[in-house]
């Protein structure tokens, strides 16, 4: 039980000094700015809400298919994809147009239900298995997710396979330095940020 609490604080300790690392390097000259990850995109599989103020008919939940679309009323199929919130807003009101006489109603849009973005964690982690985050994830803050590195695990050596057509993509990162809470800014612009479908290897 001691040596359970003690692997505990130990994962804990890292992750902290990680958090406490990355700001530090982010301003000094030439590290990488891209710690700060862009606004969630919408997925296949994701639930969207959807709400026309004023028209309670056209409320909706609806969930995007596996080819990137969904249907609304009136408007007919919508390309979601890829898109922001309010990319989708701003299509489905241009839908509606020819609908009202006068301006349309405000049209809003959120997701509901991040489930279309996974990503997976194997090999020499604590809780090894596949996560629905709801949010990008650096391949760092993955790891973590899956509990952090096991004691033996060769965190140096780390490997992202992403999914290219019928194929993968590997891609190898090297980790050690930021677990360790030894950031450089060469290690912050190597830090891959995951795509839906990815799968983290730690040997």
């Amino acid at each position: 039980m001691k040596m359970v609490v003690m692997r505990a604080l130990a994962v804990a300790g890292a992750a902290a000094s990680v958090a406490v690392g990355l700001p530090a390097l982010a301003q000094q000259p030439g590290a990488s700015r891209s710690a700060t990850l862009p606004p969630y995109r919408v997925n296949p599989g994701d639930e969207l809400e959807i709400y026309v103020w004023g028209e309670e008919r056209l409320q909706r939940s609806v969930r995007v298919l596996p080819d990137g679309t969904f249907s609304f009323p009136l408007v007919g199929r919508v390309n979601a994809v890829g898109k922001l919130p309010a990319d989708l807003e701003a299509a489905i009101s241009k839908g509606l147009a020819s609908q009202f006489r006068d301006q349309v109603p405000q049209v809003t849009v959120s997701i509901r239900t991040p489930s279309g973005f996974q990503v997976s964690v194997i090999g020499k982690v604590r809780s090894p298995g596949s996560f629905t985050p709801g949010r990008y994830l650096n391949v760092l803050e993955a790891i973590f997710s899956a509990g952090g590195p096991t004691d033996f695990a060769n965190t140096n050596d780390v490997l992202i396979l992403r999914k290219q057509g019928s194929g993968l993509e590997p891609m190898r990162v090297r980790l050690t330095d930021l677990i360790k809470g030894n950031p450089s800014a060469r290690d912050l612009s190597g830090l891959p940020e995951l795509q839906s479908g990815d799968t983290v290897v730690v040997p």
